[in-house]
């Protein structure tokens, strides 16, 4: 699997946009057991922007902020949110339990985690071997390893893009797919997806969490010459973007993908209407 190298710039173009669903998702996070200094983990942390937000919520917690790209912790360390502590580590890999957390959010993260080169979840049972729950059986698989690690009345809280049959990424998959980019890029260029809201009710509760779990589809205003890609170049287009060593190659690929997106979301006399929707999961554990 590639590992995308990620640019802490191109990702924050769109902050505002990106933290809004975090700030809506602990809109639904009751209060955690050990309040107002509680221990709140951040997987997937990124830049710091997520961080930042969890500090609004709780200003005197101890917050760790876990990423497994050196790029983004030092963004977060710099501008994020400088008061929390930080870890370069795999969220697959990452055991929370050593920090006995109240709180494990993850701000579309967890969609990198447990997804093969088509984006689809793994199909059938996966008997996971010692040291490997989570990493085998996709992100589902980490929530009980999660779960066990908080606090009883703690809380695991996470969304994820929901738009893996958009035409921002089925256009992405096709031009992949095709003759001329398939031989540079492979299979493994990206390896994102995520499940059906049902499926993270079930894994929480499975996991002894009392679980909410809905979904938003946000109508987002982009505005600006080809928005879309723009927006996609911090996220979806990483992992293809890290194996596009080529300057020329990028640039092809780029205005063919560019193209495409046009069409698919096309400006209207605001900007560019883009749909997005997203899933939240919220799971308080039972005592």
């Amino acid at each position: 699997m590639t590992t995308p190298v990620w640019d802490p710039g191109q990702y924050l173009r769109f902050a505002d946009e990106r933290t809004r669903p975090l700030r809506d998702l602990l809109a639904r996070v009751p209060a955690l057991p050990h309040e107002p200094a509680p221990v709140v983990l951040d997987i997937g942390c990124g830049p710091g922007n997520s961080t930042a937000v969890l500090r609004e919520r709780w200003p005197a917690a101890r917050i760790t902020g876990i990423d497994n790209s050196a790029e983004m912790l030092a963004a977060a360390r710099g501008e994020g949110e400088p008061t929390a502590d930080y870890l370069l580590a795999d969220a697959a890999d990452y055991d929370p339990a050593q920090a006995a957390p109240d709180a494990i959010v993850s701000n579309a993260a967890l969609q990198w985690i447990g997804f093969g080169a088509s984006g689809r979840p793994p199909q059938g049972p996966v008997s996971p071997k010692a040291g490997e729950e989570g990493r085998t059986e996709g992100h589902l698989g980490l929530l009980p390893r999660w779960a066990r690690a908080l606090k009883p009345g703690g809380v695991i809280a996470f969304q994820v893009p929901g738009n893996f049959g958009s035409p921002s990424h089925t256009a992405l998959a096709e031009l992949r797919e095709s003759p001329r980019w398939r031989a540079v890029l492979g299979e493994d260029a990206t390896r994102a997806g995520v499940h059906e809201p049902g499926a993270y009710l079930d894994a929480l509760e499975d996991a002894g969490c009392a679980a909410d779990v809905w979904e938003t589809t946000y109508s987002t205003l982009l505005t600006g010459p080809d928005p879309v890609l723009e927006w996609v170049k911090g996220t979806a287009l990483r992992p293809v973007l890290t194996r596009l060593g080529d300057v020329a190659e990028r640039a092809a690929f780029l205005a063919e993908y560019g193209a495409l997106l046009r069409e698919a979301y096309p400006a209207g006399p605001h900007g560019t209407v883009f749909p997005f929707r997203r899933i939240f999961a919220v799971g308080v554990k039972r005592a």
